[in-house]
């Protein structure tokens, strides 16, 4: 994998760059679109290419281990063959579901012992074993396993859970190192910051990871329930000590508004489940603000969704039909909604990038910032 970057702002942190990976380059800053089980849900692959235009998808480690099972997916040759995506692809590690599943899991220095939501069953991830897990998935992207720690977190448990994630760490990339991938193509190992809401932990673990000089670096256990301001706060504290020449990966993050800001941090890369999740409850994402197309005053709009939008789709389905699909529950209403959500965070993160590379990114920013939480 190899990082270049081709432009800076001059008024923020915010830089263009370009991702290269065994299956392809990938223009920063990107969003990369939630295949939590191989797919984007409610998404065919021509539209994730074509009207999306999405450079990388994610999977999660977790619920691919679970479903299918690593025999199939090793079986068709790794998740690119299993789900037909020949772009990049990233997996996560399973520490997000460790942290949501707590009273299903127990957590040991040796790893996590958890009970299964599908079945019951019983099963353990290590460092080691996640390690494994991911290579025969077979992403371009890996992460390391860690512990995501809730909102609000005691500043002892915040610690000592950081303590650990850094042990995993070194025991993550002592596997990583001594293995292989088990599909022809580099993978690589990104490491995770931690430290909840905390500075000084936020800037140890900050070094700690720098330290290790891996390819790129990702940013966790944020967007969990804190305020913006503590997002903002602990993204900057991290960016100014992470390596500039590598990649920067915020976990989980956001709306529109948080990719902007923390664009303009020195992110590079993000990913979210909330523009296919609220698509399914009606909300869409446009340049000039936020439509619930649940509201009533759209029942008789026969208007186009988004007019001016990114998005095809929407700009030839009216906000009445959309609407009528959304209330009786029709799945295209969510299909619709999920496409046009994607294709403008997508497109938002393009603009982003020529506004970056023009340099004059913080004032389109601030701009934007304000038609974005503008509620139509």
């Amino acid at each position: 994998m190899k990082f270049t970057i081709q432009g800076k702002d001059n008024n923020s942190k915010a830089r263009a760059g370009t991702l290269t990976t065994a299956h392809g380059d990938i223009q920063t800053p990107i969003f990369m679109p939630v295949g939590t089980l191989g797919t984007v849900k409610g998404v065919h692959l021509k539209e994730l290419e074509e009207d999306i235009k999405a450079q990388i998808i994610l999977g999660n480690t977790y619920h691919l281990y679970l479903r299918p099972g690593l025999d199939i997916i090793q079986g068709a040759g790794g998740l690119h063959k299993f789900n037909g995506w020949d772009k990049p692809l990233l997996t996560d590690s399973g520490g997000y579901q460790v942290y949501s599943l707590s009273s299903r899991r127990k957590i040991k220095e040796e790893g996590v012992v958890f009970r299964s939501h599908v079945d019951g069953s019983k099963h353990t991830f290590t460092p080691e074993s996640v390690m494994d897990i991911q290579r025969q998935i077979g992403a371009d992207i890996i992460m390391a396993f860690d512990e995501c720690t809730p909102y609000p977190c005691e500043y002892s448990y915040a610690k000592k859970s950081l303590a650990m994630t850094h042990r995993w760490l070194k025991r993550c990339v002592d596997r990583f190192d001594s293995t292989e991938g088990h599909y022809g193509f580099e993978q690589t190992l990104f490491p995770i910051v931690q430290g909840s809401t905390y500075k000084d932990l936020r800037r140890e673990s900050a070094e700690t990871i720098a330290g290790f000089d891996l390819p790129g670096n990702a940013i966790g256990g944020l967007s969990v329930g804190e305020p913006h301001d503590e997002l903002y706060a602990m993204t900057e504290i991290v960016c100014d000590i992470l390596p500039e020449e590598k990649p920067r990966y915020l976990m989980g993050v956001g709306t529109p508004v948080n990719l902007l800001e923390c664009i303009a941090l020195g992110i590079d890369m993000f990913d979210c489940v909330l523009p296919t999740r609220n698509a399914r409850h009606g909300l869409l994402y446009t340049a000039n603000g936020v439509i619930n197309i649940k509201n009533s005053k759209w029942k008789a709009d026969f208007s186009p969704i988004d007019a001016d939008g990114p998005c095809s789709l929407t700009r030839f389905y009216s906000k009445s039909f959309l609407r009528h699909l959304v209330h009786v529950g029709e799945l295209l209403g969510g299909q619709i909604a999920s496409i046009h959500n994607l294709t403008f965070f997508l497109w938002l993160v393009g603009e982003a990038r020529k506004h970056i590379i023009a340099g004059d990114f913080r004032e389109w920013k601030d701009k934007m910032a304000v038609e974005l939480t503008r509620r139509l």
